[in-house]
């Protein structure tokens, strides 16, 4: 049986950024070169990066992406890397825009895979199944492939495949056991969500066993807004053994050499398979020598603990959009709360504390072991620390306005957050906001005034995980010999927003032991009130808390974008209509 030697190139693209993620392309194809690879592999739309949203109607994007295909094939070859056959995603149109005035049936924008060698595209693939679901629009934009593409790279038939066609059974894999190939290559741009990776390896697996092929799975890493993706890259070979596994978050080059059946003969040219589509074939490479040296063996990544894992899915989401938005640091309010204890440790992890802005915030009604947690919190981390007390911008308000009860609360958020937002526009830093989904969720915030900023590193994470995290990121630092970053008064003390005398998260909330795992139904389960006390909530605490999330729509429509890590988080995955009188009725 022939042996390739596989480098799968787990990398972190940048939307829109063409030249840099062709750089990214020639930098480690070279790696891959170097460690003796017979094929490589980078991920889904890796030239444009993904997702490119609406893009895809700019056919000068579309023109750039394919001009910067060809010259990519040109400069691997005059890198000197001609002969090693490089699989890379990119944009693609056979056709206008299918929002356009002269669409034509059947053609427009794709979702596309191109194999480079020797100079030149000599083979492509276009994306057959389009997700349509949860973060994804695919239908909106792209046209459906109706053609297997299979290369013979030495000696070995190699189908190529694209993100979503691993996730349905039939078409591409199936097509590719009728086709005889040994190996299918499957480039992704599949989002993160918490327990992915528990699903990802048994559904790979499937659809091994589907194609009667080994498959090679390369997904990206990286922020792309609320996005982050987190690799898992992997080989698994046709009887569904997990051959070699990449660590999550981080990029990374695995190599693993494959024994694979040798192809038999090419039947005819537009043989019809799985799905109606159409076989195109290409031979890259006839037989090659053995790999040189020593067997490359990739290795496997053990998976990490859930908080672990969240963890860093939040700190490369925060780290990559400061970084590719070309922010130079952040600021945020530091009350000695957790939750904001939680964003300024996730801040220094992901930015470094020279790159960290907290400011305190204090009023009359500020308790004096929240200032000192949050002092604490800045010499743990050695961030740049700030007091601004707002007593007496609140008390020149209320010197000119009659203003009582929750005016009075909301108008000191309100305060806090033009401080914030000045000294954002003073000193260039991104406001990051600390509002946890439990709260976005049922409305515990003041517009314009907790909630502002640019960008909410929890946006995605309920209360009762923000506790968890906090405690892990402790423990974590106590194993590896540091100090524990968060102070612990501020993981044990009851929740409040400290606005009025004595104030706490439960006047107003259910514990949130009780509160999250109504909201979890709701929001990411999407069960109705009968389907909520079925499950044994009290029916008084379902219908309070569900007029909360109801009624709180408009906020949420004008809270600022975080990282997903859950399978429904506020924004693209779940739309709902702010004016909307549809009610689940107790």
């Amino acid at each position: 049986m022939p042996t390739l030697r596989i480098a799968l190139s787990q990398v972190n693209p940048t939307v829109g950024d063409l030249a840099g993620n062709a750089h990214l392309v020639r930098t480690w194809t070279r790696r891959a070169a170097d460690a003796g690879a017979q094929l490589v592999a980078f991920p889904e739309m890796m030239l444009t990066g993904y997702p490119v949203e609406d893009l895809v109607f700019r056919r000068s994007f579309v023109a750039a992406s394919k001009a910067m295909l060809s010259r990519l094939a040109a400069d691997l070859a005059a890198d000197g890397l001609g002969e090693l056959p490089v699989v890379v995603g990119y944009l693609d149109a056979d056709g206008p825009p299918q929002v356009s005035g002269d669409a034509e049936p059947g053609r427009g924008a794709r979702n596309a895979a191109a194999l480079l060698h020797r100079g030149a595209v000599v083979a492509t693939y276009f994306k057959h199944h389009l997700p349509n679901y949860g973060v994804f629009d695919e239908d909106r934009y792209f046209v459906p492939g109706d053609m297997l593409t299979v290369v013979r790279i030495g000696g070995v038939d190699v189908a190529l495949t694209i993100c979503e066609d691993l996730w349905q059974a039939g078409g591409p894999f199936a097509g590719a056991r009728q086709a005889g190939v040994g190996l299918v290559v499957n480039i992704n741009g599949s989002p993160y969500e918490l327990n992915k990776d528990d699903i990802r390896l048994p559904l790979v697996r499937r659809r091994a066993a589907e194609a009667g092929a080994a498959i090679a799975y390369v997904n990206m890493i990286g922020g792309q807004d609320e996005l982050v993706f987190e690799g898992d890259s992997m080989i698994v070979s046709a009887d569904g053994e997990l051959l070699t596994r990449a660590p999550q978050f981080v990029e990374y080059l695995l190599v693993h050499d494959l024994e694979l059946p040798a192809a038999g003969e090419s039947a005819g040219a537009g043989e019809r398979v799985a799905d109606g589509l159409r076989v195109v074939r290409a031979t890259v490479t006839g037989s090659l020598p053995a790999p040189a040296g020593p067997p490359a063996v990739g290795g496997t990544i053990e998976p990490v603990a859930d908080e672990a894992e969240v963890w860093q899915a939040l700190v490369l989401g925060l780290r990559d959009y400061v970084n590719k938005n070309r922010f130079p640091s952040v600021v945020l309010g530091l009350s000695g709360g957790i939750d904001s204890a939680v964003v300024g440790a996730l801040a220094v992890d992901a930015l470094g504390p020279e790159r960290v802005v907290a400011v305190s915030l204090p009023s009359q009604h500020s308790s004096e072991h929240s200032r000192e947690d949050a002092a604490e919190l800045a010499k743990r981390t050695g961030l740049d620390y700030r007091v601004e007390p707002i007593q007496p911008m609140v008390d020149t308000f209320l010197a000119n306005m009659s203003l009582s009860g929750v005016t009075v609360e909301n108008l000191q958020a309100r305060v806090r957050g033009v401080i914030l937002m000045a000294l954002s526009n003073q000193e260039g830093h991104l406001v990051l906001t600390t509002g946890n989904k439990s709260e976005l969720a049922v409305g515990y915030s003041t517009l314009y005034g907790d909630s502002v900023g640019g960008f909410n590193p929890v946006k995605d994470v309920w209360k009762t995980l923000i506790w968890r995290l906090a405690k892990w990121r402790n423990a974590d630092a106590v194993r590896r010999g540091e100090t524990p970053p968060i102070p612990e008064s501020s993981i044990g003390k009851p929740p409040s927003a400290e606005l009025s005398p004595g104030q706490l998260d439960s006047d107003t909330l259910p514990d949130y032991d009780v509160l999250d795992p109504i909201l979890i139904g709701y929001v990411d389960g999407d069960l109705g009130r009968d389907g909520l006390v079925e499950a044994g909530h009290d029916p008084a605490v379902v219908d309070k808390v569900l007029r909360m999330v109801d009624t709180a729509e408009y906020k949420r429509r004008q809270s600022a974008p975080g990282t997903k890590i859950s399978m429904k988080a506020f924004g693209r995955d779940r739309r709902l209509p702010v004016t909307n009188r549809w009610r689940e009725h107790g």
